[in-house]
């Protein structure tokens, strides 16, 4: 009882000696320029308390005891600041606003003009605790820490992040078309033509700044999003004059020095481009009547005129090369501030995967292959990417950027496929020999205007293109009777199964040529309420967005058609198959042009937004963030190959999007945030376009749906966030979302092959929290524990889609009409690509005395739709896989960095595995012939992968002139 009595009188006198300290915070700016001070030493006299100001010039100190203390300010080469009689009430918060002045003339010769520093931990951390929107992030310096190459295998160490095909986020589960992606504050289009979704290992890893992720919406962000924003800041100006170099050799464990087959590339693939040859000759009829119109003869002359590239040839693979060129260069024009950033990268890679790829007769029986096939597929990649960045700062109140940002990237792929038409009795031997060539330009002007204290505006004016050619996609399938032999009892030749009517799985040559042209308007302004020295003043910003984008997308298809007596030309092996000889007209090939008149089409997109936000503050601990974004968007479709331009799509929609954001302050490194908005989901040009798309891996047709809809969503978001440290940071959000007329794709009913379209389910959902951990020793005692930090984070998501009793979606001529589905599809399912987890850890290690870094990273997501099916064919799921990097770092000497990487150490296989019993989930046993059984459709490895990588500084001043 007595030592009770003293416990609780112990409590109560801690609690008052504790509570009998406050906390000091504030703001330190230059007197001259009004900028943040970056790094002044904050300290209370006569004590050990004291800190730093962080990138906005902010700094607090807690715990500093009750009473009047002394404050003294410190930076060099500025004067040295002490502020008395500080008063330091217990429990409360002390604010203090000042400016330092710059040493005198002793220290004219050395000039130091600070920048913003925008690319570190701590700067990104700071970032998103100032944002008043949910956010998540990445910088620039924990990228080169894990040596991610691309934006792609950057951001998927942000919590709630997943990638799918290696360039493709999702976000919180939801697949790519619920991301909305922004480039230095601009709308990127889509990368891809058959979907709506931006290609993240475009952006190599150099040239970026920061990422952040947007959780919840804002008025002043894009209203077209579900799962996230991700907004991709580029590098604006060099923190110092310098000249540096990067090379880069990759091994990858399956595919470098092995004997792989590919065709014949154009001398300037390696750059990226297509060559002439690899184009249709303007001689040929762009009419189908026309063409094929003609007798076997004519259009045999015509293919005569096509490049006979259809060899295949043995290859040994070289070692992947990367290379980057970066220089910045600071100087002064008159009394204007200059600097240039300029990154260029050049990058060849190779990937080459043995492929066991099975197609099913999903009957009774489980495991009833109906078709199997091995897929040796190689792909080699080429990239040439620049950044080149200028800034003029006229003076303090006014600055000037030009931003611009290209890529060229191409792709030779060569699948060659074995194996059986079980169903049919045919043994197969089929090739796709293809090229991909995307350009991707983004060039804005910038400014940024002080009008004057309290009002500060932004704009933008800015120009993309997009172009993405497929020239000469060549494909043929050989067959023969399984088990078949001839009279010298041998088994049977194969033979080009080449039909009478042109279709994409058999022999024929694709081409396609994609351009878009986006040109966008965008002004931002901000007006302070009251003192705009107030640590937190009510503030209103507005703005306005106008895009407007044009598409022109063309594609022809030609087929092989056997003529007379064509046993002898459909037996000639793939290197002979298809020269002058066998394409006669007579006793070989002729061609037949089967492009269909929808298979070339127009859109065109006008986008206008605009916004209004203000902050309420009550109090120092509150504050609400109210906004309201109008956006209009009218999206037209045009067939061009019809006999006149026929109106396919006209789609003229307002949507209101509000948003509440409400911060609440429990402490100086506590918040506690709540969120609400409003948003939308649009169909893509290609998702509303009826154009029939085939994939030769998949084996399946992809068309769009006119019929579609524009999604509604409503979001809300609550988060707690810890910062004990300004490089530290602990936090747990919980999201809901619900959907009205969710866009999902559709497996058609057909009795060969599989054939999707696009549909808008009835409803859906979506829920889940998230975990993020960033955690640093510098308090420890122990030297090894101080250089070390912990990065983690897990999110549990769940969602379920209600596809309802009826869908609109066309039908196998392409007709929109309406379909029952009841008992046809699953009538409550999870949306397609969420996973119910996302784990992402990494351990990260410095010893900045001996110039080593190293780390391990984990990421793992949890089996997730890949494939959306019916009662023909079940759900197709991708299967987890546990992925661990490794990555070693050695600064040689003050010019030579060294980088030894190890991507994918475990190497598990990709799995594609089919929901045979329609459960929901896969089970363990995969093989079994039980009716409980799944099955597995794609199994392949990526390989392990290893780089090595030298990075050296020719110049570089750390004093700017």
């Amino acid at each position: 009882m007595n030592r009770n009595v003293l416990l609780i009188l112990f409590s109560l006198f801690s609690t008052a000696v504790l509570a009998q300290t406050g906390t000091v915070r504030g703001i330190i700016k230059d007197s001259k320029t009004k900028e943040a001070l970056i790094g002044c030493t904050v300290r209370i006299d006569g004590t050990q308390l004291g800190g730093t100001t962080d990138v906005e010039g902010n700094f607090s100190i807690a715990n500093v005891p009750a009473g009047t203390q002394k404050v003294v300010i410190s930076y060099i080469s500025y004067q040295t600041k002490e502020i008395p009689n500080v008063r330091i009430e217990s429990g409360n918060t002390t604010a203090i606003e000042t400016e330092l002045d710059e040493e005198g003339k002793s220290l004219q010769e050395v000039v130091v003009r600070a920048n913003r520093a925008t690319n570190t931990e701590v700067a990104v951390i700071t970032e998103i605790k100032q944002l008043k929107p949910i956010a998540v992030g990445i910088s620039a310096q924990q990228i080169v820490k894990s040596q991610d190459r691309d934006a792609a295998a950057a951001i998927r160490r942000v919590p709630g992040v997943s990638i799918v095909d290696n360039r493709f986020v999702l976000i919180r589960g939801l697949a790519a078309r619920y991301n909305s992606v922004l480039i230095n504050d601009v709308i990127t289009p889509s990368t891809e033509v058959d979907t709506r979704s931006f290609s993240f290992d475009l952006v190599p890893s150099n040239i970026i700044d920061r990422m952040i992720v947007f959780k919840s919406g804002s008025a002043d962000l894009p209203g077209d999003f579900a799962g996230g924003i991700v907004k991709i800041y580029t590098k604006r100006r060099p923190e110092q004059n310098f000249f540096d170099a990067g090379l880069t050799l990759g091994y990858r464990s399956n595919t470098t020095f092995q004997d792989v087959q590919t065709h014949t590339r154009s001398g300037l693939n390696w750059l990226g481009l297509w060559g002439k040859e690899q184009q249709i000759p303007t001689s040929f009829p762009t009419k189908l009547g026309e063409f094929n119109g003609l007798n076997p003869l004519q259009r045999a002359a015509y293919a005569q005129l096509l490049p006979n590239s259809w060899g295949i040839k043995n290859f040994s693979v070289n070692p992947d090369v990367r290379l980057a060129l970066n220089f910045g260069r600071r100087f002064d024009v008159g009394n204007i501030r200059v600097s240039n950033l300029t990154s260029v990268n050049y990058a060849s890679t190779n990937q080459f995967s043995a492929i066991d790829f099975k197609l099913y007769d999903n009957g009774s029986a489980a495991n009833a292959v109906a078709e199997q096939y091995s897929d040796a597929n190689y792909a080699r990649q080429s990239r040439l990417g620049i950044l080149h960045n200028w800034s003029a700062r006229f003076s303090p109140a006014f600055t000037l950027e030009w931003k611009t940002l290209f890529n060229q990237l191409s792709t030779t792929e060569t699948v060659v496929r074995t194996g059986q038409r079980v169903q049919d009795g045919f043994d197969v031997r089929s090739y796709s020999e293809r090229f991909e060539n995307r350009s991707i330009l983004t060039t804005q002007l910038a400014g940024e205007h002080s009008v004057n204290e309290l009002t500060k505006i932004n704009w933008i004016a800015s120009f993309g293109y997009t172009g993405r050619w497929e020239p000469d996609w060549k494909r043929v399938r050989y067959q023969r009777v399984t088990g078949a032999t001839g009279a010298d009892g041998q088994l049977q030749q194969f033979s080009i199964a080449a039909p009478n009517d042109p279709n994409p799985i058999d022999v024929g040559r694709f081409y396609s040529k994609l351009h878009e042209y986006v040109v966008s308007a965008i002004g931002n302004g901000e007006h302070t309420f009251g003192n705009p020295t107030d640590r937190e003043p009510n503030r209103i910003r507005f703005g306005v967005y106008a895009e407007r984008k044009n598409r022109d997308y063309a594609a022809r298809f030609y087929g092989y058609q056997g003529v007379g007596n064509s046993t002898v030309a459909k037996a000639s092996d793939i290197n002979t198959a298809f020269n002058p000889a066998n394409v006669n007209g007579q006793n070989g090939f002729s061609l037949l042009d089967g492009t269909k008149p929808l298979d070339s089409y127009k859109g065109l997109n006008t986008y206008l937004a605009g916004y209004v936000s203000g902050d309420v503050y009550f109090g120092p601990k509150a504050n609400l963030t109210v906004g309201f974004r109008g956006e209009y968007n009218d999206q037209g479709i045009r067939a061009t190959r019809t006999t006149a331009e026929e109106q396919l799509v006209s789609n003229k929609v307002f949507s209101p999007l509000p948003s509440v954001n409400f911060t609440y302050k429990v402490s100086d490194r506590t918040n506690l945030r709540l969120a609400y908005s409003s948003s939308v989901n649009r169909p893509e040009f290609r998702e509303l376009a009826p154009f029939s798309y085939f994939d030769f891996n998949l084996l399946a047709d992809i068309r769009g749906n006119t019929d579609l809809k524009t999604a509604n969503i409503q979001n809300a978001d609550v988060k707690w966030e810890f910062y004990p440290t300004p490089n530290e940071l602990i936090s747990v959000s919980g999201f809901y979302k619900h959907f009205s007329n969710p866009i999902e794709s559709f497996l058609l009913l057909q009795a060969n092959g599989l054939a999707y379209s696009f549909i808008n389910a009835n409803s859906a959902q979506n829920y889940g929290i998230e975990l993020e951990v960033r955690k640093g020793f510098q308090n420890s005692s122990s030297v090894f524990l101080q250089n070390l930090s912990v990065v983690g984070n897990v999110s549990l998501i769940k969602s379920t889609v209600n596809i309802g009793d009826f869908v609109t979606l066309p039908d196998l001529s392409g007709t929109v009409s309406t379909l029952d589905v009841r008992g046809i599809v699953d009538a409550k399912r999870a949306l397609a690509g969420q996973s119910p987890y996302l784990i992402n850890a990494g351990l990260y290690y410095t010893a900045p005395k001996s110039g080593w870094q190293a780390n391990i990273l984990y990421n793992v997501f949890g089996q997730r739709i890949f494939a959306v099916g019916n009662k023909n064919n079940p759900t197709i799921y991708e299967m987890p896989r546990n992925v661990v990097d490794l990555n070693l770092t050695k600064q040689v000497s003050k010019k030579l960095e060294m980088r030894l990487g190890i991507q994918d150490i475990l190497n598990q296989y990709v799995r594609f595995v089919q929901d045979f019993n329609r459960d929901g989930k896969i089970g363990s046993d995969v093989t079994s012939q039980t009716a409980d059984a799944d099955q597995t459709v794609r199994r392949f490895k990526r390989g392990s992968y290893y780089t090595l990588s030298a990075i050296y500084t020719f110049g570089r001043r750390t004093i700017i002139p």
